[in-house]
């Protein structure tokens, strides 16, 4: 017969060829599709049986053309409550869901049979009848159960409702032909119904009555078959549950795999909204808020067992637990979520070929990787799919008979039963690699240095023997660094830990000791890395993260080698250790866009009303990006000035989103500030102001913020739009108060930056935000030539763009005024001599770089001298505010020798990065006498020349002594 697969044996073919007869004759509609109904025949004796049984749902399926279309959620809901419609009681109910069921299912396995829907649509569809079977039928036994046992007594937000929760392939939208369904129970609280019957009877007897109905075998087949062995405690736990016990049960006994569990759990019938809430709550339990590498710990203990048995069983062949089978692609994407998902809500995705699209696109998994994990995926499930429905049943496993692999062979499209096999086989081999790439322990193999070294840090040498070891291994100090793993092993700390994370340590304490021993300076890094495990201990995921990625233990041995600083931030804030995965990012730290993309990407993780997690976020943005610049530091990939330069574009983008997160919580409550003024009515305006090393582009590691506020609201009915209205000033205010809050409180992150607003108008004494007409009326009549000094490195950093506008005009007037040369040097020369009785920490052997002679601070103070000598002749001497630039300007305008400019500029510069050098090392910012002496005496030479003789700006560099 035409249509017949070729390669099926002839007996099979003989019997298709008399079911597509029979068929033909009792279906008039089938006339022209004989060779689709042959195809399909062919690979399903569940299809071919029912249609055998009932012809007239063939004709129907082609009338109303439902087998050339796919059907939606809607349009699968729609037709099963139809067909539930006229069932008066559970028998009628059982009987009508059976046969809807087989309509459907005979529907989908003819489209997905002769390829008229990928298998994406396929599962869906599966998914959906599966879950309006489920709801529908709750919806009438709820009703039956209240006229027999009493309504439940009402929540706070309507009625008490069963909650079901569909978990595994159906909770992702992924079932299988044959599959059974995971559900869950729950209810919302405790209470009685109004016949007095406690909930938890009530709702346990209404969830095994939907059980039954779904679950028993009658004349007319099953609905599907129900698993609840996913619920809490397993077969021995309450089938149902309220939303308190279960949080409960999760907070305290929760285990590593049923957070795999519930990954795809989501509510499926019953009082959804309820059971969204639920699994909000849960979500801490599923996603941690730090990266979980103690997920691919579990996933390999998980996956041993799984091999154990199939080893045991002989499954070899089963492709969904077999190797390179589904179950692996599944642990791959599930790892991934489980260790990242708190901090990468584009991970918290239940269907799995969106999980893989995002670790593809997010670098997480090589795009190629990815690509053929979703294609096996595809395969795989297709596979299944064959072999479930040529008898409706549950199965994963290869079949042994030549006529079943030859239906399964031309079932997918394949000449036969090899060429399919061969296409099968390389599918399972990529995934087999791929995910011993992901979960396979990274240490497994340890060499002879690493077994000595265990053998150090168990204690099983005496202490001679130990430290010859060490000695081999580079360690100078041997018996110092036996104490100090001594005192670790043997303290209290170690002694406290769970027996995980004791196991976890155990692991890694080899490793790190044969790292140290390879670094530079292991005597000095080895308290530095001990000191990051002392932080990391208790909190054993950090463990397992530097177990997973020894990429991610070199590189902490190496950052701890180079600086106590990093070395001190790493064990303040171990978040950060995810940072040593990927040198790529570690060593390249972003720009302004990128980091400002980055931010609010982190931000768009937290919820708008939860201040506290946002100002936690902003931190680790913060301790992040400074991370990846002290790392390109410290291995020589940046230069000084752009160091200085990815400081502050990391405090300029942290202060613009801090400033809107205030400011949007403000209106919120206040609505906006308005003004009437000249203008007209318009939106009052406000910028933060910064001075010092911010305004400067000069911020180093620890550098606090010099800022001021600013407002522009002028005139009449300054007030708020909001239903709790403010006057502007005290609006303004609140919202300073609140940003200077938000940067300063400390949290379990730490403070964000430390802010200094002394600088503004009148300082401690004046408002904390002005007006621009004040700050400009205060600058033009009461300020002092030192604060003018400050003026000059003054900068809007966030704010409205017309009022920083406005402010630059400001400052370029009040610094352009005319000036009498001799005051004005006058008063710089006392205000610096004043500056370095005070802070100046020379002495005989040392030379303090800030403050001494010849140092930064004469540049700067020369620079500002000059700035406003001159600003009021040449305005583009005022167009910059860091000193380098002030510098070029200044020569450029030809009041500084192009000669003096270039030998201030490259002082300046190896000042500042002896500065920075010795803020990672952690020490003051000091250098010997006989450091940087020909730097300071041109400084000198050309502070005496400028600043005390009085000589004129412009000349020849003057002769070094």
């Amino acid at each position: 017969m035409e249509g017949v697969p070729a390669g099926l044996p002839a007996a099979l073919a003989q019997r298709v060829e008399e079911r597509v007869g029979a068929l033909a004759t009792a279906v008039p509609a089938l006339a022209g599709r004989e060779a689709q109904a042959a195809q399909v025949l062919a690979a399903s004796d569940f299809v071919a049986e029912s249609l055998a049984r009932e012809p007239a749902m063939l004709q129907a399926l082609l009338a109303s053309g439902d087998l050339d279309r796919p059907a939606d959620a809607a349009e699968m809901r729609r037709r099963v409550a139809a067909a539930l419609a006229d069932a008066a009681d559970e028998a009628a109910l059982m009987a009508a869901l059976r046969r809807v069921r087989r309509r459907e299912m005979v529907r989908i396995a003819w489209r997905d049979i002769l390829g008229l829907a990928a298998i994406e649509s396929v599962l869906e569809e599966t998914s959906w009848l599966a879950e309006a079977c489920i709801d529908e039928a709750l919806a009438r036994l709820e009703a039956w159960s209240e006229e027999t046992w009493g309504r439940p007594a009402a929540a706070e937000d309507g009625q008490a409702r069963l909650v079901v929760l569909g978990l595994g392939k159906l909770g992702a939208w992924e079932l299988n032909f044959s599959s059974d369904v995971d559900l869950v129970f729950a209810y919302p609280a405790r209470g009685t119904t109004s016949r007095g019957l406690d909930h938890e009877e009530y709702f346990t007897r209404l969830a095994r009555r939907l059980i039954r109905v779904l679950d028993e075998r009658t004349a007319d087949g099953f609905v599907f078959r129900v698993d609840t062995r996913l619920r809490p405690y397993g077969k021995s736990g309450p089938l149902v549950m309220s939303f308190a016990q279960m949080e409960a049960y999760y907070q305290i006994h929760g285990r590593e795999w049923e957070r795999y569990a519930l990954i795809k759990a989501r509510p499926v019938a019953g009082a959804r909204a309820a059971g969204e809430t639920l699994l909000e709550s849960l979500r801490p339990f599923v996603y941690r808020r730090y990266l979980d590498y103690g997920a691919f710990e579990a996933l390999r203990e998980m996956k041993a067992m799984i091999v154990r048995e199939v080893r045991r069983r002989g499954m070899e062949d089963d492709i969904k637990l077999g190797p390179g089978g589904i179950r692996e692609i599944e642990f791959i994407g599930q790892a991934f979520q489980l260790v990242r998902g708190g901090r990468m809500p584009a991970l918290r995705e239940r269907r799995l070929l969106r999980v893989l699209e995002v670790l593809g696109r997010e670098g997480l998994l090589p795009e190629a990787a990815a690509t053929e994990l979703a294609a096996a995926y595809r395969f795989l499930r297709r596979v299944e799919n064959r072999l479930q429905q040529l008898a409706d049943a549950q199965t994963h496993r290869l079949p042994g008979d030549e006529t079943a692999r030859a239906r399964i062979g031309c079932a997918l499209g394949f000449d036969g039963w090899e060429a399919f096999s061969a296409a099968l086989a390389a599918h399972r081999r990529r995934v087999e690699t791929h995910f011993e790439g992901v979960v396979t322990a990274p240490q497994a193999e340890a060499g002879g240095a690493d077994e000595a070294c265990a053998a150090v840090w168990g204690g099983a040498l005496g202490a001679a023997e130990a430290e010859a070891v060490l000695a081999r291994l580079g360690y100078g100090d041997a018996a110092a660094a036996l104490r100090r793993l001594a005192a670790l092993r043997d303290g209290r700390l170690v002694a406290t830990l769970s027996e995980t994370a004791r196991r976890r340590l155990d692991r890694l304490m080899p490793l790190l000791l044969a790292a140290v021993g390879r670094a530079e300076g292991p005597d000095r890094t080895l308290p530095r890395v001990l000191d990051v495990v002392e932080a990391i201990a208790r909190r054993s995921a950090y463990v397992a993260l530097l177990l997973e990625s020894p990429l991610a233990l070199s590189q902490l041995v190496r950052l701890c080698a180079a600086s106590p600083w990093i070395a001190r931030l790493l064990a303040r804030h171990p978040v950060l250790l995810d940072e040593l995965m990927d040198p790529r990012t570690l060593y390249a730290p972003p720009r302004r866009e990128a980091l400002a993309r980055e931010l609010d990407a982190l931000l768009e993780g937290a919820a708008a009303d939860d201040l506290e997690e946002q100002m936690e976020r902003l931190r680790q943005f913060r301790q992040v990006n400074v991370l990846r610049v002290a790392a390109a530091d410290v291995s020589g990939a940046l230069p000084l000035m752009v160091v200085s330069d990815h400081l502050t574009e990391i405090a300029e983008v942290v202060l613009q989103r801090v400033l809107a997160l205030a400011r949007a919580q403000l209106v919120a409550r206040h609505g906006e500030p308005w003004c009437e003024d000249a203008a007209g009515r318009r939106r009052a305006g406000f910028a933060v102001v910064a001075y010092g090393k911010l305004g400067g582009i000069e911020l180093g590691y620890g550098s606090d913020l010099d800022l001021v506020f600013l407002h522009d609201s002028t005139g009449a009915a300054q007030q708020t739009d909001g239903p709790r209205p403010l006057d502007n000033a005290t609006f303004f205010a609140r919202l300073a108060q609140r940003i200077i809050h938000i940067l300063t409180t400390p949290t379990a992150g730490g403070v964000l930056y430390e802010v200094d607003t002394r600088l503004r108008p009148s300082g401690k004494a004046g408002l904390l935000v002005s007006s621009l007409d004040a700050f400009a009326r205060y600058q033009r009549e009461e300020a002092w030539t030192w604060e003018h000094q400050a003026l000059v490195r003054a900068r809007v950093v966030a704010g409205d763009a017309g009022l920083a506008q406005r402010f630059a005009e400001v400052r370029a007037e009040v610094l352009g005024r005319p000036r009498d040369p001799e005051a004005l040097r006058r008063e710089v020369r006392e205000m610096r001599a004043r500056q370095r009785r005070e802070l100046d920490r020379s002495d005989t052997a040392w030379f303090d770089l800030k403050h001494g002679a010849g140092g930064i601070g004469d540049i700067e103070f020369l620079v500002q001298y000059l700035v406003l000598r001159w600003g009021g002749e040449d305005p583009e001497v005022l167009r910059w505010t860091d000193n380098i630039r002030q510098l070029e300007a200044l020569a450029a305008g030809g009041h500084l020798a192009a000669a003096d400019a270039e030998a201030l500029a490259e002082a300046y510069r190896r000042l500042r990065g002896a500065v920075h050098r010795a803020a990672l090392q952690e020490q003051p910012a000091r250098a010997p006498r006989d450091a940087f002496v020909e730097e300071r005496a041109c400084v000198r030479a050309l502070w005496q020349r400028i600043m005390e003789d009085g000589g004129g700006e412009i000349g020849k560099r003057a002769d070094l002594p």
